[in-house]
């Protein structure tokens, strides 16, 4: 017993201290403030569904009233593609949609991954694209916040489902039907199984993006850079081993892919576009009407580079795969010819790490800026300083995050403290830890439970797609 009538805990601290730690200064889940200073969700289920619903609301006036909507135009050329190539003995890049420029801009590889939607009609392969799109969101919510969400039962399920459409990129892949989902889920697989020790499959999921798309073919060298040589083989291996089968079933796509349509980037559109919101982009509305100088763009681009070698070093270097992940897929956008909004989707996991180091409000601000949809004020004019700001700012968001990004340890739920770093190596052993006196500390489900209340196995609920080591608890 202390001096101010509370009991000491075995755990450390006090039994007060540790019951506001973990429900707020009030003792409960109702409306507090935690260790963070942060405000608590509602207290009552009556309050919480009023909130949803307010949400549900604004998010229907926002959706019907703000976002340019796309009518599936990147999948009507899939489609067409796909359609042309097998029932019409058409060639793969030689098709166009109907009254534009435009036609297929990737590795023949995703051509057959598409050959599907030679069995169906468009209105079909909307619907499945639809379906596929929820699917790939739903298994990239679950490995960033899965746990978080889980914690809040319904309310967390319902809150994430009013937030996420207001992301602009996400309405864009929707409604583009776009495929940068699905190559996200496949590359946050990866870094599920090396969270969790399995390593004999990781480097599959990063192998297909990057066979599919090239942007993904980044994560291989983040893989190299953290000596996960084995899964950096493995992506490498099936990169080429589905390149080399698209060679093999359209050689005459596959030699006009990589020897022309690769380094033509007129075909995939106008490097100014507002849309594109690469350091290209940046570049390319300076010069405009010019064409952006070529030699500057590789500098800017090494620059790049060099900055997330640098800082995924860090994370790295504090076992943080889950920030490592997330700067890789922000250099990614940054260093892309074409970046255009729908593919800021890779900054999801940089949300995610926001959030697990108590970041909220710039969480907050950044999110909110992405849902503004306020690159378009200057689709005409994107000269003058202004333009310069505000015509960019999602390239600025993307580069503020690659170069601020927090990384290592994250502060632990409702405590205020840090957690500690966290390995993707879940497999691997720890060394023993000893006693002053000589014996062995046992690492027990209690002392799991110890190095964190919140979460009955011990590893951080916000911690994904990483699971914390269990620290030693008390002798």
């Amino acid at each position: 017993m202390t001096a101010d009538g509370t009991t000491k805990s075995p755990r450390g601290g006090t039994v007060r201290s540790r019951v506001r730690g973990r429900y707020g200064a009030r003792g409960h889940t109702g409306d507090a403030r935690g260790a963070d200073g942060a405000t608590a969700l509602p207290s009552t289920d009556r309050r919480r569904l009023l909130l949803v619903l307010l949400l549900a609301v604004t998010v229907g006036v926002f959706t019907a009233t703000v976002p340019l909507l796309r009518d599936w135009f990147d999948l009507r050329v899939y489609y067409g593609t796909v359609d042309a190539w097998i029932h019409h003995g058409g060639r793969i890049y030689d098709y166009r949609v109907p009254g534009t420029t435009y036609g297929f801009t990737y590795p023949p590889f995703a051509a057959l991954g598409m050959l599907p939607m030679a069995l169906v009609g468009l209105r079909t392969a909307i619907v499945l694209a639809l379906l596929l799109n929820l699917a790939a969101l739903a298994v990239v919510v679950g490995f960033l916040v899965g746990p978080a969400l889980r914690r809040h039962g319904w309310f967390g399920l319902a809150l994430t489902a009013c937030l996420l459409p207001l992301f602009e990129p996400l309405r864009d892949t929707f409604s583009f039907g776009q495929v940068n989902l699905v190559l996200l889920a496949l590359v946050l697989t990866d870094a599920r199984l090396l969270a969790r020790g399995h390593g004999r499959w990781a480097g599959v999921g990063i192998g297909l993006a990057a066979a599919i798309k090239l942007t993904p073919a980044l994560f291989i060298a983040l893989l190299l850079l953290g000596r996960r040589r084995r899964a950096a083989g493995v992506a490498t291996a099936v990169a080429g081993a589905a390149t080399g089968l698209a060679a093999w079933a359209a050689p005459d796509a596959s030699r006009f892919y990589w020897t022309d349509a690769l380094w033509d980037t007129g075909r995939v559109g106008r490097l100014a576009y507002v849309s594109n919101q690469s350091v290209q982009g940046v570049l390319a509305r300076l010069a405009a009407p010019g064409e952006p100088s070529r030699a500057l763009w590789a500098t800017a681009v090494l620059l790049v580079l060099c900055v997330w070698a640098w800082r995924t070093s860090r994370a790295l270097a504090a076992d943080d795969w889950a920030a490592a992940f997330a700067l890789t897929g922000l250099a990614a956008c940054l260093v892309s010819p074409i970046t255009w909004v729908h593919h800021l989707v890779w900054l999801l996991p940089s949300f995610a790490v926001l959030l697990r180091h108590r970041r909220l409000r710039i969480a907050a601000a950044l999110y909110g800026v992405l849902c503004s949809s306020v690159v378009w004020l200057w689709f005409d004019d994107a000269s003058g300083f202004d333009g310069f700001l505000g015509s960019n700012i999602y390239t600025w968001i993307t580069l503020g995050l690659l170069l601020w990004l927090p990384v290592g340890e994250a502060v632990r739920p409702g405590t205020g403290r840090a957690a500690a770093p966290v390995s993707p190596a879940v497999g691997a052993r720890r060394p023993a830890e000893r006693h002053p006196g000589g014996r062995r500390a046992r690492v027990t489900r209690r002392h799991r439970e110890a190095a964190d209340p919140a979460s009955p196995s011990g590893a951080d609920p916000n911690d994904v797609p990483q699971v914390r080591r269990a620290a030693p608890g008390p002798p």
